[in-house]
């Protein structure tokens, strides 16, 4: 019967030129009741002359939508009420005639013969991404020597190459269950090309129902090779990750670096000021959305100023009225930013509420970006973080030239190298102070513009990176900008790499605990100020 079935899909998939028969109420009627194996048959002969009423009743029967009236008519309930599986017309009636309506029942055969053939209806779509899932699901099917005729069918006409592969894929799957030793060797071979995880288990299925030797051989070499290259899919796809988290880190922690390596300031409101940029962005975000609906995938473009400028003037203000009083007493500037951290804190829960706000990504940052799609289908990489890595490395460069090249930039290095001096050279060092102070501040409200993008916005935003950005910072030497780029990356990768190992908890432990040792041995961190004093 299963053979008849699918002789009859492949003449359905043989015959789209002819012209299609239009389903009638006997045929709807012998798929819908009587013995399993009547009602297989009955759905060979319905596919072998589909027409488009067929893939809707073969959808509802899937579906268990089918049901059968008091008149033995085949009805099909939608949302709006009852039509019939024939016509597709709406059919009146009376409250007692839906109470009696009958249910169509299922069983697990009929349900794999169903999917076997809607799949089947649906490798002959125009649709490339219908041809695609459809290939797809006979692949996941597993193996059926009965299907290889269809699906060879089916090669012989497809154009696109990625349809084309993923049909050959389910070729292979299907001729893995051949009763002839060699086609099943043949399949074991093709099936060692494949990189997915469905291959993997399709593999482990094989093998365990395989007895001829030479096959089972080559089947656990194929499952070797899949193996091996679904474990530098992940080993890729933990590096990748680890860059990720890089990235935010280096993004969180160039503002501290700034702040603490300039005035000394253990500014512990840098959460908060990261959260303000969040905030700005949503605000940004429903501006747009309410005002400039058109425009809403440029919203970030108007969000990343609007943060660092939001973020920035909070920290002049800080500084102005708060810790320009506190420089050369460290533990007491500690004190009070984080007084002033929870200050700000109730501040967002009193205008936003205590509940997480909801940021939307532009659509283009949705979607994942498929890298080497051939060798590793699984390794996708999320658009949205790719675009934060890019961000990062952007600020980072013109946080260079900021130092490096402009009058604000050398002022700042003076400062940071001997306060004294500089003051006694006309560098005013207190305005240098609050500049610094706000653009520390400012990149802090562009690292929560981009955290906006990929976690959730609240009140208590900041808090989940302060600490791990102040580690990023002693440990890179405070002041500079290039131990905090490699501290940002060592510890976004050693945590990413513990974490597979040990779990999240004891990966943060681990990476701590080895912080700890470094500052013993090395208090400087990676990279030392280099002052008048040293030098001499």
């Amino acid at each position: 019967m299963r053979r008849a079935l699918l002789l009859g899909i492949l003449l359905a998939i043989g015959s789209l030129a002819s012209t299609a028969q239009a389903l009638t109420q006997p045929q709807a009627l012998s798929v819908a009741q009587g013995e399993t194996d009547d009602r297989v048959a009955a759905l060979g002969r319905l596919v072998a002359a589909p027409d488009a009423r067929t893939a809707v009743l073969l959808q509802a029967l899937a579906d268990e939508r089918v049901k059968l009236g008091p008149d033995q008519r085949v009805l099909i309930t939608t949302e709006t009420g009852v039509v019939d599986a024939v016509t597709g017309a709406a059919v009146a009636l009376s409250q007692d005639a839906q109470s009696s309506l009958e249910d169509v029942m299922l069983n697990n055969r009929l349900r794999g013969e169903l999917d076997g053939a809607l799949a089947a209806l649906h490798l002959s779509s125009a649709d490339k991404v219908e041809r695609l899932a459809a290939a797809k699901a006979l692949m996941e099917a597993g193996g059926d020597d009965a299907r290889v005729a269809l699906l060879e069918t089916a090669i012989a006409k497809e154009q696109d190459a990625t349809v084309l592969d993923a049909l050959k894929l389910a070729r292979a799957a299907a001729l893995a269950a051949s009763p002839d030793a060699a086609k099943r060797l043949a399949a074991a071979k093709l099936l060692g090309e494949s990189h997915s995880p469905e291959t993997r288990l399709l593999l482990n299925q094989r093998l365990s129902d395989e007895q001829d030797p030479d096959v089972k051989r080559a089947l656990q070499r194929s499952l070797r090779a899949v193996e091996d290259t679904l474990a530098w899919g992940e080993r890729l796809g933990a590096l990748f990750t680890g860059i990720s988290l890089a990235s935010i880190l280096l993004l969180v922690a160039l503002g501290l670096a700034i702040t603490y390596g300039l005035m000394g300031v253990i500014n512990m409101a840098h959460g908060e000021l990261m959260m303000i940029g969040a905030y700005a962005t949503y605000l940004v975000q429903v501006a747009f959305r309410q005002w400039l609906p058109g425009w809403f995938d440029a919203y970030l473009i108007v969000a990343m100023p609007a943060a660092f400028l939001a973020s920035a003037l909070v920290g002049a203000a800080l500084e102005r009225t708060v810790i320009r009083w506190l420089y050369g007493r460290p533990l007491e500037t500690l004190l009070a930013t984080w007084g002033l951290s929870l200050v700000l804190m109730q501040a967002v829960r009193s205008l936003f509420g205590a509940q997480n706000v909801a940021v939307e990504s532009p659509s283009w940052m949705g979607g994942s970006l498929a890298l080497l799609p051939g060798l590793m289908p699984g390794l996708a990489l999320p658009a949205n973080r790719l675009v934060i890595i890019v961000f990062a490395l952007v600020v980072l460069g013109g946080m260079s030239l900021l130092i490096a090249r402009t009058r604000l930039g050398l002022f700042v290095r003076a400062v940071t190298q001997n306060r004294p001096i500089a003051s006694c050279m006309g560098v005013p060092t207190a305005r240098v102070d609050t500049y610094a102070f706000a653009l520390g501040s400012g990149l802090a409200g562009l690292a929560g513009c981009a955290l906006s993008q990929v976690g959730n916005v609240g009140p208590d935003l900041g808090q989940s990176y302060i600490v791990d950005a102040f580690m990023v910072v002693v440990l890179g030497g405070v002041g500079q900008l290039a131990g905090t780029v490699l501290a940002a990356l060592g510890l976004g990768l050693a945590n990413k790499a513990l974490e597979g190992v040990v779990g999240a908890v004891l990966a943060k432990i681990a990476v701590l605990l080895f912080i700890i040792v470094f500052i013993q041995k090395r208090p400087q961190g990676l990279f030392a100020v280099k002052g008048r004093a040293q030098e001499s």
